[in-house]
């Protein structure tokens, strides 16, 4: 399976901007679909957004969209997440994940349809 490996989390004022890495070893990384996720203190994981392999479809939910973006460097194997406008329930722990599942423009959203993970970065916006 592929290795996961996230950075750039850290403690920003409500209505600054973070970006997230999550660089990915020992395997093909255009060959998988990635995908954000996040999990705050007491709640369950929650799904942030997605990415097909070659970085051309994206989706996200009501509550990141118009302020997350997801990308991908295929050539740098790594998956970013550009967060803006962050608020103060944008606070988690944050984890990418991997799945070779689906076709070239599949996308997912569960985290049962993910198989690799990392092992999270912290993300802490202050009001």
């Amino acid at each position: 399976q592929v290795q996961l490996v996230e950075s750039g989390g850290g403690l920003v004022q409500a209505g600054g901007s973070l970006r997230l890495s999550c660089a990915a070893s020992g395997r093909i990384f255009s060959n998988y679909a990635m995908g954000w996720f996040r999990q705050a203190p007491g709640k369950e994981r929650e799904f942030v957004a997605a990415i097909n392999r070659s970085g051309g479809i994206t989706y996200y939910p009501d509550s990141v969209k118009g302020r997350f973006t997801i990308s991908r460097d295929n050539a740098k194997s790594t998956v970013y997440l550009q967060m803006n406008s962050l608020k103060p329930e944008d606070t988690a722990v944050y984890y990418c994940a991997a799945t070779a599942s689906g076709f070239s423009a599949s996308y997912f959203t569960r985290t049962a349809d993910f198989r690799s993970w990392g092992q999270g970065t912290q993300v802490t916006v202050s009001s």
